[in-house]
């Protein structure tokens, strides 16, 4: 890249640099103006072919879960390589991060148990929409939990981690992170506040012991009896406000420098071994006004227009959208390569070995027998494409929720049961589960095997302290919904402490 644009792809380098697992983070501005992050990786993780490919696979999922609306994780806006090197470019600041300000801010004690409520209730929440997307973050702990300017969490390097080292997903690994957070949590931020620091442990622990959804519903009851405070993204804005001041380079601050690996004068030298260098195709923000070379910095993540030329001819093609060769194209490539010379001697001997060929009323007779066999096979595959039983698609024909009919006494978890009665298909049902007080639903959502006509749901639901409580709960079918109506069944319970 130039010497005069320190810049990689856009991105102007500049101000905080900071080492994690995976490589060298480099706070950044973004070609249109606002705050970014450059992530280079370790040099030696993105060396094998299989792992770029795996990377670039875990970056588009991610681009595609934004598409799709989920805000909980950290923007990516381009995965690009030059040299053999890889960086990652974000959208939004990569930090701070939790890890950043449980290290300490000058001038605040940090953003208390609200706002530690609040960091735990959004990765929960963001893990849980990752699981259900059939994925898993792989690697969660303070360090890859952002901090954006509004207090709100972001979840960072999603699925990196695993792609480089050939992991497979493990949703219970995120499960121990997520706990192993809230025990951190407990003991630093909420420390002041017992209470709140005690039902941390709690649902650390009901995570462990029956998943990240029933340590989230656990979390949210408890909350809804603490005493009230600062709301927790104020009080995670103004710490990041204050250590935002505390971080900004001045003269005296060494990250003030851009990082040693933008500088060209101590880059590792140009690679020109195929296998050390990933593929992409010239990115429209790689290029330069003045026509200065950056090091033929190209994207990793879309293929080349009609027209453009490649990287380089055998780079290897990654992610969706690259069209497969056509069938003739394969056989064509097939071909060339199986074509033998063979010389005119060895084409008399081999035609002298065939054996006599077939007299023509034989030919002729032969010939007749194979189109009647075809023609029958033919009538066959039609008749039984328009007579076959296609598969019924999911129904549910009814919903059911039941809560127990004794009254309940003090501290306890009630246990709610719905029923959703199927035709027996197989398919994904949706649904949600509505307490009578709070006003945000619970959604969930269940894959249901074929030959299944019941399927049963459970809501947990924590009461403590004295007095006396009746709790409804609705039980609402979301998809799919029969033509017309409307699924649900709602049930109470009665609680009584003295």
């Amino acid at each position: 890249m130039s010497v005069g644009r320190q810049d990689v792809a856009g991105f102007r380098l500049a101000g905080r640099v900071w080492a994690d697992d995976l490589g060298t983070w480099s706070s950044a501005v973004t070609p249109g103006g606002q705050p970014g992050g450059v992530l280079r990786f370790e040099p030696g993780l993105v060396t094998d072919a299989a792992a770029r490919e795996r990377l670039v696979a875990a970056v588009l999922t991610d681009r595609g879960l934004a598409r799709d609306g989920l805000t909980g994780l950290l923007p990516v806006a381009d995965l690009v390589t030059a040299q053999g090197e890889v960086w990652l470019l974000t959208a939004a600041p990569a930090g701070p991060t939790v890890g950043d300000l449980l290290s300490g801010v000058p001038g605040s004690d940090g953003p208390g148990a609200d706002g530690a409520a609040a960091v735990l209730m959004e990765t929960a929440r963001t893990l849980l929409a990752v699981h259900a997307a059939g994925l898993t973050h792989g690697e969660l702990h303070p360090g890859n939990v952002v901090i954006a300017a509004d207090g709100s969490a972001l979840l960072a390097k999603r699925g990196l981690t695993d792609a480089l080292f050939g992991r497979p997903p493990a949703p219970e690994r995120d499960v121990a992170a997520w706990a192993s957070l809230a025990r951190g949590l407990a003991a630093t931020w909420a420390a002041g506040e017992p209470q709140t620091a005690a039902l941390f442990e709690r649902v650390a622990a009901t995570a462990s012991l029956h998943g990240l959804a029933t340590a989230r519903d656990t979390l949210l009851s408890g909350l809804d009896r603490q005493p009230p405070g600062l709301t927790g993204h104020a009080g995670l804005a103004e710490t990041v406000r204050l250590w935002s001041a505390y971080a900004t380079p001045g003269a005296a601050n060494p990250a003030a420098s851009p990082p040693a690996w933008a500088n060209p004068t101590v880059s590792t030298p140009a690679r020109t071994s195929p296998a050390a260098s990933a593929s992409g195709w010239t990115s429209p923000a790689a290029s330069t006004p003045s026509g200065r070379d950056e090091g033929e910095v190209v994207t990793m993540l879309r293929v080349p227009a009609a027209g453009e030329p490649r990287a380089e001819d055998v780079a290897l093609r990654f992610g969706p959208g690259v069209p497969p060769d056509t069938t003739a194209a394969q056989v064509w490539r097939a071909g060339r390569g199986q074509q033998e010379t063979e010389l005119a001697g060895d084409r008399l001997r081999r035609a002298a070995a065939r054996p006599p060929s077939l007299s023509p009323a034989r030919r002729r007779g032969r010939t007749a027998l194979s189109a009647v066999i075809l023609s029958l096979m033919v009538v066959a595959g039609v008749a039984v494409w328009l007579f076959r039983d296609p598969a019924a698609s999911l129904e549910v024909t009814k919903v059911d929720a039941r809560a127990p009919k004794k009254t309940q006494g003090c501290d306890t978890t009630v246990k709610i049961t719905g029923v959703f009665s199927t035709n027996g298909s197989a398919g994904e049902i949706r649904y949600r589960w509505r307490r009578s007080d709070r006003e945000e639903p619970i959604e969930q959502s269940d894959r249901i095997p074929p030959g299944t006509t019941s399927h049963r749901v459970t809501l947990e639901w924590t009461v403590k302290g004295e007095g006396s409580f009746r709790g409804t709960a609705t039980l609402e079918l979301v998809s799919p919904l029969p033509v017309g109506k409307k699924l649900q069944d709602r049930t109470s319970f009665t609680y009584r402490c003295s």
